[in-house]
């Protein structure tokens, strides 16, 4: 992680950008897998298990930070420059308040409605809320390119998540997905126009006091819930919370929040739709999962999607950087 403090100066080229994120959808990907697994080996509820992820995701990054800090005191390297208080308070307090409304409603809509039909409200809102807030507050255009990778997107989706039949949808969950999709909208929007500048701050340090955020306000549901998990494999259990912690949460959320303030937002939420196909291929190889054709077909028209996409999104930046080097 220690290229991302470098992008708090200069700003990230958009091919890296676009790198970091899928690799943030492919990492979130396995969280739902690890999920399973805690579930199955213990007691322990959704939201204690969003709680620990937050407060361990914040302990790792907070010993980052300050290994970092010790590294970079030793060898003079330059600092990056510090945000206005009010707008470093705006990115902090919209991000964790996002992210807490996008985990909670999400696992509340998976508890009211079921994992498939929860899945695919709050991922296929996501990309069409975060188009119309983009084009709306930002001014951002898809294009017809663009648009027709975002229906295929949300197609693949459908087919990946949906394909087997066995979604019952219930108004109840569906009304909580949609709130889960404004919050992950929110979250992506708020990035985005935060980094329009190019010069947005320490990706993580906005990360760990985004978890701050996060599990302070997931503690009071968490302690109704049940705060500490009952298990007759407590090292399997603690293991898997570490993975949780640190992989699908510290690290993907500082390449999440590190990539999204450089790409445009309605590609940022595309690329994010790598989440579910991650999953899948987990649940097949490892879970033993039966492959259907729905997963399939689904996977590959998604991820055709996402690389359209991606490939649209880095074109202009290509032709920038010709137009500058070019001779006078």
């Amino acid at each position: 992680m220690s290229n991302l403090s470098s992008a708090a100066v200069v700003g990230l080229p958009v091919r890296r950008s676009l790198f970091y994120l899928v690799v943030a959808g492919v990492a979130w990907g396995t969280a739902g897998a690890a999920a399973s697994l805690v579930f199955e080996a213990s007691d322990l509820g959704p939201l204690a298990l969003s709680f620990w992820r937050c407060l361990g995701g914040l302990v790792l990054l907070a010993g980052a930070l300050a290994l970092r800090g010790r590294g970079a005191a030793r060898t003079g390297a330059a600092v990056a420059r510090p945000e206005p208080r009010r707008r470093r308070l705006l990115r902090i307090l919209g991000t964790g308040v996002g992210l807490t409304v996008f985990q909670s409603a999400y696992f509340a809509a998976v508890e009211q409605t079921g994992l498939a039909v929860g899945t695919v409200v709050t991922l296929g809102a996501g990309p069409v809320l975060i188009a119309l807030g983009a084009r709306i507050t930002m001014g951002e255009r898809l294009g017809g390119g663009g648009i027709a990778a975002v229906v295929g997107a949300l197609t693949g989706l459908v087919v990946l998540v949906l394909g087997g039949g066995s979604g019952t949808v219930r108004p109840a969950g569906v009304v909580l997905a949609v709130v889960s999709a404004a919050g992950y909208a929110a979250i992506t929007l708020l990035t985005r126009w935060l980094g329009r500048d190019g010069d947005g701050p320490d990706p993580l340090s906005t990360t760990m006091w985004t978890f701050v955020v996060g599990a302070v306000g997931l503690l009071p549901a968490a302690l109704v819930e049940g705060l500490l998990p009952h298990t007759a494999e407590p090292v399997r259990v603690l293991g898997l919370l570490v993975y949780v912690a640190a992989v699908p949460t510290a690290l993907a959320y500082a390449l999440y929040f590190a990539g999204a303030a450089v790409v445009r937002a309605a590609t940022v939420s595309v690329i994010m739709l790598l989440e579910p196909v991650s999953a899948a291929v987990l649940a097949v190889t490892a879970l033993n999962e039966r492959l259907t054709p729905a997963t399939v077909v689904g996977t590959v028209v998604l991820l055709a999607a996402v690389v359209g996409l991606a490939w649209q999104e880095a074109r202009p930046a290509a032709g920038r950087r010709a137009a500058v080097d070019a001779p006078a």
